[in-house]
Order: structure tokens, then sequence, then C-alpha cells
């Protein structure tokens, strides 16, 4: 993850480059070690350098990895003239690098060739059937196509090699949410809990698709998950809160007040809606009087 410091120090290069201050190779070596998305910037500032003959001259080797950070940031612009540029001159300096081949499928993509980028990336596997980024690409191209399902079955095979992979899991989470097949996405969350416990994302995603799948077990196991969130996150989760309220609603619906196992969490449901309450309030007090009345419609204050 990035840290604050670095992407304070990102965010003010960024500033001074803009304005004609600064270093541009210091900032895109910086967005490229942050894995920032900051395309549009990239791929201004990388042109200049790589039109002027002096600041190219100054990089060495490194010049070459201009290029590539060039053509991946003008395909995200639809600049694919200009990505093809690159690409071809990086052809020239590396020809039948796996690395330019992973570009020409990309580009193929952009310009939405998908059988022309496949059939790259089959070749490219033949010789390297673990590449990683090239199976992910296969991913995205079932996605840009609307096929989900080849999507999901392709992210599995994946995963089956790559089980640490933690933004595999949580893509294969969104796909099976997206699909309505809430029990497998389940599944992806729990994987990610377990190898990443102190992250509050995954409790809440978690919480919100128990929540979804409804059913008095997972009602209340949302509410833990949503409890653990705010406890995480330092009791500033507004999502969490919202999630404690609504569950503990729920809950109570369903049991009708008998559920003896509810009566030692039942302090939450007040402690959360008070949270709620005093957010707004130093938040967006304009919000607080509507905030209020809903709270009140499902008898959570008086």
């Amino acid at each position: 993850m990035v840290g604050a410091t670095e992407e304070a120090r990102l965010n003010q290069l960024e500033t001074q480059v803009d304005n004609g201050g600064g270093e541009a190779w210091e900032y895109l070596c910086l967005v490229r070690k942050l894995k920032a998305r900051r395309s549009e910037k990239v791929l201004r500032h990388g042109i200049f350098i790589l039109n002027s003959h002096i600041a190219r001259s100054k990089l060495g080797g490194e010049e070459w990895t201009l290029y590539e950070q060039v053509a991946v940031a003008a395909m995200d612009c639809h600049r694919n003239d200009i990505a093809n540029d690159c690409i071809e001159a990086l052809s020239k300096k590396f020809p039948g690098s796996i690395r330019v081949g992973r570009l020409k499928g990309m580009l193929l993509e952009a310009k939405g060739a998908w059988p022309d980028a496949e059939k790259i990336y089959a070749q490219l596997l033949v010789d390297n059937p673990l590449d990683q980024i090239i199976l992910k690409r296969k991913v995205a191209i079932a996605k840009a196509q609307g096929n989900l399902a080849a999507a999901v079955e392709y992210l599995n095979n994946y995963l089956e090699t790559f089980m640490a992979d933690h933004d595999a899991w949580r893509e294969l989470a969104e796909l099976y949410i997206s699909i309505q097949m809430y029990k497998q996405a389940a599944f992806c969350y729990e994987e990610l809990i377990l190898s990443q416990p102190t992250i509050p994302l995954y409790h809440l995603a978690y919480a919100d698709v128990l929540y979804t799948m409804g059913g008095l077990e997972n009602l209340q196991a949302a509410k833990k998950y949503y409890a653990s969130t705010i406890n995480l996150t330092g009791g500033k989760n507004t999502r969490a809160l919202y999630g404690i309220c609504l569950s503990s609603v729920a809950i109570n619906q369903l049991t009708k007040g008998r559920n003896k196992d509810e009566k030692d969490s039942a302090d939450l449901q007040p402690l959360a809606a008070e949270a709620l309450l005093k957010d707004y309030k130093e938040r967006a007090p304009e919000k607080l009087a509507l905030v209020t009345a809903m709270l009140r419609n499902i008898k959570l204050v008086s």
C-alpha cells in the first residue's frame, strides 16, 4: 500500500512538474514505483522527455523503461498511435521480447481486436505458461467482452497456482458478486481475511456479502464483521455503522426479540446509531435530520 509520505511527495512533484518546475523524470519514476494511475500526466511528461534528445540521452538504459511506461499510459488515454510508436521502438531494440509481446497484445486489446490479442498471448504462454501478467490479461479480455463466466474460470485456474495473489482473490469476489454468486464471493473474502486479517476493507466487503445473502446465521455473522470493521478503523467507518444498524433490525425482525444469543450484543445497536449521529453532526450537519428520521423509523433512536 502507498504510504502517506510517498503519496504527498507524488502530489507535490506533480504540481511542480505541471507548472514547469521540478524533475519530470523523478515524477515518472515515483509514479511507476507507487503503481499510481496518472496516465494523462505520464503521457504528457513522458512524451516531452522522449521528444527531447538532451533529456532522453540522460536516461541511459532507462530510456526503454520510459517507452514502456508511455505506451501503457497512451493506451489508457486512447492514444493508440503513440502507443504503437513506442512499441515499435521497443520491438527494434528488443526483438522477440516477452515484455514487448505483452504490450503488443495490450494494444490489440485497446483496439478491440480480441481474437488477435488472444493469439499473441497464447503464443507467449507456450514458452511461459506461468506468466502472471498474460494470464491476467486473459481475464481482462473475457471481462471486456462481457463473458464473466470465462473470466471466473480463468481466475479460478490462475488462483490454483498463485494462491497468494490477494488482488486476484478480490477480483474474483467482485466477479462472483456481479453474477450474484454470493456464497462463492464469501469464500473469496474468507481467504482474504485469513491471509490479511487487519485490512478493514475485506471485513466490510465480507459483511456486505453475508448481509445480502440473508438468513439469521448470515446476518449475525455480518453484524460481527461490521463490528470488526469499526474496530479496525477506530470507529470511523460510516458504512459499517450503517451495517450494524441494518443487520440488527433484520435480526430483530427474524427473531422478534426472542433470540437469547442476541442479548449480549444488543448494546451495539444504540452505540452504532449514536456514533452515526455524531459522525453526521460533525461531518455533514445538513444531513443530520434525515439520518435521525431514518434511525427513528427503524426504531434505533427515540
